[in-house]
C-alpha cells in the first residue's frame, strides 16, 4: 500500500488490521530502526551531526526534515542509511506471514522501486487540497513544508497508474472501511490462487 502524505494510509492500514489482516508498517521500521542504540542511528549522527538527536537520545526529526529539504544530498544519503536496512527487515518479516495475505505500507513504494516486495500495488488516492488539510492539522507543518514534501514524492497521476487497487479517502469513515472490506474479499480470494 501507498499513497502520498496525508493521504489517509494509516487509517487504512489500521482498518485492515481490525479484519485480522497483518500489517508491516516501512514507517514504523524506520522509526525502530533510528532507536537510541541502533546502528543506523549512529549512521545519520556521522552524516548530520549531533544536533539530529535531541536532550532525550531520540533522532530530531524536525530537523532532519529541515535538513533533508533543504539539501537534496543530505536526503540521498539518509536514504542510502535506511533503505537498504527496512527492505530487508520487509523481507523477514515477510517470510514469517503465515496468514493468507498482508498489506505492506511503504509511503515511497514507487520513489524507491521496490514494487518487486509485493504483489498487488494498493493506492490510497486523496485530493491535495485535502492532503495539504490533513497534514497541516495533524503535524502543524508550514504549507511550504508540506509541498516540499508532496515534491519529494510520486506525484499523484503515477501513484494512480501504478495501482492495481485504489481506495478513495475523501469521504467518511463508514464509505472507506466499505472499500477496505471489498478488497478484503477480493484479496482473500486471490489468496487462494497461491
Amino acid at each position: 500500500m501507498t499513497g502520498g502524505i496525508g493521504s489517509g494510509k494509516t487509517t487504512v492500514a489500521n482498518g485492515f488490521k481490525t479484519l485480522g489482516v497483518p500489517v508491516i508498517d516501512a514507517d514504523q521500521l524506520a522509526r525502530e530502526l533510528v532507536a537510541p542504540g541502533q546502528p543506523a542511528l549512529a549512521e545519520i549522527i556521522a552524516v548530520f551531526g549531533k544536533d539530529c538527536i535531541s536532550r532525550d537520545g531520540q533522532l530530531n526529526r524536525a530537523h532532519i526534515r529541515q535538513e533533508i529539504y533543504s539539501d537534496a544530498g543530505l536526503k540521498y544519503r539518509l536514504e542510502a542509511i535506511l533503505h537498504p536496512k527496512i527492505r530487508q527487515r520487509i523481507r523477514t518479516l515477510l517470510a514469517d506471514i503465515h496468514e493468507p495475505y498482508c498489506i505492506v505500507v511503504i509511503p515511497l513504494l514507487l520513489e524507491t522501486q521496490q514494487t518487486d516486495l509485493v504483489d498487488r500495488v494498493l493506492v490510497v488516492d486523496t485530493p491535495e487540497k485535502e492532503q495539504l488539510a490533513r497534514v497541516a492539522a495533524r503535524d502543524s507543518l508550514s504549507h511550504n513544508t508540506i509541498m516540499a514534501i508532496m515534491q519529494t514524492q510520486a506525484d499523484r497521476g503515477t501513484r494512480l497508474q501504478a495501482a492495481d487497487d485504489i481506495i478513495v479517502n475523501n469521504s467518511d469513515l463508514a464509505s472507506l472501511t466499505e472499500r477496505i472490506l471489498e478488497l478484503h474479499t477480493q484479496y482473500m480470494d486471490i489468496s487462494h490462487d497461491y
